[in-house]
C-alpha cells in the first residue's frame, strides 16, 4: 500500500485526512527519527488545517520530538526555516487542491522535501502501527515561534538586487487567493518598494473569491486590475504558495512553460551550469540550454525529483511548467515569492514582461486525459508498442515519444486511475495531432 502520493498526503479533509491520520503519521515521523530532534509544524489557511496541525503536534510529542509551532505559512517558508533550525518539518497543505481537501508533507533536515526512499520508510511504520511512544517524562518539548515569515521575507530580500528593484518603483497587483501566500508576498512586495495592490489577501480557509489554484478563467479581476491601474504585472499563488504565475502589464496570462524558460534564461546569464526539469516540460527548455551551452538533466513529475537531481548535478536552476521554480543559491524547493522577486529583479532592467515572454521559443501544446482500469498493466504494453516501433522515446515516467518536429507524453497520474497525455509541436494542428496519437495508444492497450 502507499501512503503518499506527488507531493505528500492529500485527500478530502475529516474523511480522508482525518486527526487520526495525522497523528500517525507524526507518530511514524518520530519513530522514523529515532525519537530524537527538532519538527518544525505549520498549515496553510485551510480550515482544517489548525485541527490538523494540533494532531500533528501531539503525535510528535508522543514520540519525543521537540516541537516548534510555527503557525500558518507558506511552505517555502516553513521549508527555509527548517534548514536553519529544525531536524525536519511537517507542513499541513493541500497547495492547489480544492478548498474541501488538505494534506501532510514532510520536509528533510536540509529544507528540500522529504527523499523518495524516506517516504517508503515511514509508510512501513504507519502500516506497521508499531510507534515508538515514549514514557510521560520524555514527551517533547514544544514552542511557539511567530517569526518564520518574517525571516522568510528578509532573506529573500537579501538574496535579489534590493537597490535595482527598489529604484522603480513598481507597481503590482497581486492575489493571494486568501492562502499562506497571503502572510508573505504583500509585505516582500513593499519591502522591495512596489506599490502593492491586492486582491483576496485576507487569510480565508472558505478560499471565498476563488479556489487555490490560480489557473487563468479564476484570474480574469487580476488581469482587469493591472490592465486599469497601469502596473507592472500581476502575481497569484496557489493555496500554499509554493508556486506563482504571472499577468503581464497588458494583463496577459504568461504561460507557465514560457515563464520556466524565461527564468531559465535569465539565470543562465548570470552564471552557467545544468538545469534539472521534469520530462513533462516544454521543448523551450532544451532550446535555451542548448543555446547557453550547458547539460539539461530530465527528471520524473515532481518537484521533490528536480530537487534532489539539481542537488546530484550542482544545477544552477530548475523548476516545472506549473509555476514551481527552484532557486538553489536560495533553497531547493518551489518558492512563488522568491520567483516573484526575481522577476521584479528583471524588469529592473527597463524591461517589459510581454517582451521577456517574446524572447522564448514558440510553441504549441495540446492535452488531454482518459481513465485506465489497469494503470500497470496498461502502462506495461505502451512501452513494449513503443519501444517495439524503433521510436526515440524516453521512460523517466511513462513514456515519452520525441519526434523531429515535437513530442508527447503518456504518464499515469500519481492521484488517480487515469493516464495524462501531454503534446507539443512548433504548430497546433501538429501538437493536436500528437496528443491524439497518444490517447489512442492508450486506447490500445487498455484493449489489448
Amino acid at each position: 500500500m502507499e501512503l503518499f502520493g506527488t507531493n505528500g498526503v492529500r485527500g478530502i479533509a475529516n474523511e480522508f485526512i482525518t486527526p487520526e491520520l495525522a497523528v500517525n503519521v507524526a507518530k511514524s515521523l518520530g519513530t522514523y527519527m529515532g525519537s530524537k530532534g527538532t519538527v518544525a509544524i505549520g498549515c496553510d489557511t485551510r480550515i482544517s488545517g489548525q485541527m490538523l496541525k494540533s494532531a500533528a503536534i501531539a503525535g510528535a510529542l508522543a514520540t519525543g520530538l521537540s516541537v516548534i509551532d510555527v503557525g500558518t505559512v507558506p511552505t517555502p517558508s516553513i521549508q527555509y526555516y527548517v534548514r536553519d533550525y529544525a531536524d525536519a518539518g511537517i507542513v499541513i497543505t493541500a497547495s492547489h487542491n480544492p478548498r474541501e481537501y488538505n494534506g501532510i508533507k514532510l520536509i528533510a533536515g536540509d529544507g528540500s522535501e522529504f527523499p523518495r526512499d524516506g517516504e517508503r520508510e515511514i509508510e512501513k511504520i504507519y502500516f506497521s502501527g508499531k510507534f515508538s511512544i515514549v514514557s510521560w517524562d520524555k514527551t517533547g518539548s514544544f514552542r511557539f515561534d511567530p517569526s518564520v515569515n518574517d525571516y522568510y521575507i528578509k532573506n529573500i530580500v537579501r538574496a535579489v538586487n534590493v537597490e535595482a528593484i527598489r529604484s522603480r518603483r513598481f507597481k503590482v497587483v497581486v492575489d493571494t487567493g486568501c492562502g499562506a501566500g497571503s502572510l508573505t508576498l504583500p509585505f516582500l512586495l513593499r519591502e522591495l518598494g512596489c506599490e502593492v495592490l491586492t486582491l483576496g489577501a485576507q487569510p480565508d480557509g472558505t478560499f471565498p473569491w476563488r479556489n487555490p489554484e490560480p489557473t487563468p478563467d479564476a484570474l480574469t479581476e487580476l488581469s482587469a486590475l493591472v490592465k486599469k491601474t497601469g502596473a507592472a504585472f500581476g502575481a497569484a499563488h496557489d493555496g500554499d504558495a509554493d508556486r506563482i504565475v504571472f499577468m503581464d502589464e497588458n494583463g496577459e496570462f504568461v504561460n507557465e512553460e514560457v515563464l520556466l524558460a524565461m527564468m531559465t534564461k535569465y539565470m543562465l546569464e548570470l552564471e552557467k551550469g545544468p538545469v534539472v526539469t521534469p520530462v513533462s516540460s516544454s521543448q523551450r527548455m532544451a532550446d535555451v540550454t542548448k543555446e547557453a551551452g550547458v547539460e539539461l538533466y530530465w527528471t520524473a513529475v515532481g518537484s521533490i525529483n528536480v530537487a534532489r537531481k539539481m542537488m546530484e548535478t550542482g544545477a544552477v536552476f530548475g523548476g516545472e511548467g506549473n509555476g514551481g521554480l527552484i532557486f538553489p543559491k536560495h533553497q531547493y524547493c518551489r518558492d512563488g515569492a522568491m520567483a516573484c522577486a526575481k522577476i521584479l529583479e528583471i524588469l529592473a532592467s527597463g524591461k517589459k514582461l510581454s517582451e521577456l515572454t517574446e524572447s522564448v521559443p514558440v510553441y504549441f501544446n495540446a492535452k488531454t486525459k482518459t481513465p485506465s482500469r489497469d494503470i500497470v498493466g496498461t502502462m506495461g504494453r505502451i512501452r513494449y508498442e513503443t519501444s517495439s516501433m524503433g521510436l526515440k522515446t524516453d521512460t523517466i515516467d511513462g513514456v515519452k515519444i520525441w519526434y523531429d518536429d515535437g513530442w508527447v507524453l503518456i504518464r499515469p497520474s500519481g492521484t488517480e486511475p487515469i493516464f495524462r497525455i501531454f503534446a507539443e509541436a512548433k504548430k497546433q494542428d501538429r501538437a493536436e495531432e500528437l496528443m491524439n496519437q497518444g490517447l489512442e495508444t492508450v486506447l490500445r492497450a487498455e484493449k489489448a
